[in-house]
């Protein structure tokens, strides 16, 4: 994956996700004490956000920061039906994950 497709990536994602968030990028910019033009720039692909501003980011959108860079279901180059599959394949290995950690803690007590 060249670099410049992992920064789309990551532009996509920040919108995404801003935007699901009803925020502004103005509101964004506000809550981590940044410029509304570093949001801007972030999301259009003209600049890489610092590893603190990556960081600062997930936190105020209260996500992990590699959702950041998640690949989208437009980027997978394959049938909407097989995109259906991957999603329920995914879906129910993280349900069997969480019923098995869920198993353990209780276990535990």
């Amino acid at each position: 994956m060249q670099t410049k497709e992992i920064q789309n990536r990551l532009a996509e994602n920040l919108k995404r996700i801003r935007k699901s968030r009803k925020l502004t990028q103005f509101q964004l910019a506000e809550m981590i004490g940044m410029s509304e033009e570093t949001i801007k720039n972030v999301e259009l692909s003209r600049a890489w956000p610092s590893e603190k501003t990556l960081s600062q980011i997930s936190e105020a959108l209260n996500i992990d920061v590699c959702h950041l860079f998640m690949p989208i279901s437009a980027s997978f180059n394959v049938p909407q039906h097989f995109q259906e599959s991957i999603k329920q394949v995914i879906s129910m290995t993280y349900k069997d994950f969480v019923e098995s950690a869920l198993t353990e803690v209780i276990n535990e007590k």
